[in-house]
C-alpha cells in the first residue's frame, strides 16, 4: 500500500458547498438531487460548518406527523447555522490519506473539507477512504 499518497488523489472533485444564508429546504433539495451526503457550509471563502443528510433527517424525524410522512413546516424556522456541525476540522490537500483516515476514525464525523491553504478544493469522506482501500487489493 502506498503510505504517502496525498488525500488530493481521492477527494471528491465534484464539490458542492452551501452558504449559511440558504434555507434548510434548499440544502435538502440540493443533497437529494445531487445524491450527496455531506456539504460544507461557507461564509465567503471560510468553511464554517458541515451539514449532512443525517442532520436533515433528524429535523424531519422531529417533524414527522403521526408516522404519516414528513412535513417541512419547521424548516422555515430553523437556520443552517442551528443545524450544522460547527468547529469543523479540515485537511490540507497535501496531507496523506493515512493522516486523514486517522482524523476520521477517531472522531464522530464522516467527511472533511480539503483545503489548498485557505481555499476549499474538495471533500473527502469515509466512503472515499474505503474505495481507496479496496483499490489497493
Amino acid at each position: 500500500m502506498k503510505k504517502r499518497t496525498p488525500v488530493s488523489q481521492i477527494i471528491s472533485s465534484y464539490l458542492v458547498t452551501v452558504h449559511k444564508t440558504q434555507t434548510i429546504k434548499e440544502v435538502s433539495e440540493l443533497i437529494n438531487n445531487r445524491s450527496i451526503h455531506h456539504v460544507p457550509v461557507v461564509s465567503g471563502k471560510e468553511v464554517i460548518g458541515m451539514l449532512s443528510s443525517t442532520d436533515l433527517q433528524k429535523i424531519s424525524f422531529v417533524n414527522t406527523v403521526d408516522g404519516g410522512g414528513n412535513t417541512t413546516a419547521v424548516w422555515d424556522d430553523v437556520s443552517i447555522e442551528q443545524v450544522m456541525s460547527k468547529n469543523v476540522e479540515t485537511a490540507q490537500k497535501d496531507e496523506t490519506i493515512y493522516d486523514v483516515a486517522k482524523i476520521l476514525s477517531t472522531n464522530d464525523f464522516h467527511a472533511l473539507p480539503v483545503m489548498d491553504n485557505d481555499e476549499i478544493v474538495g471533500i473527502v469522506t469515509s466512503t472515499d477512504l474505503l474505495k481507496y482501500l479496496v483499490e489497493q487489493y
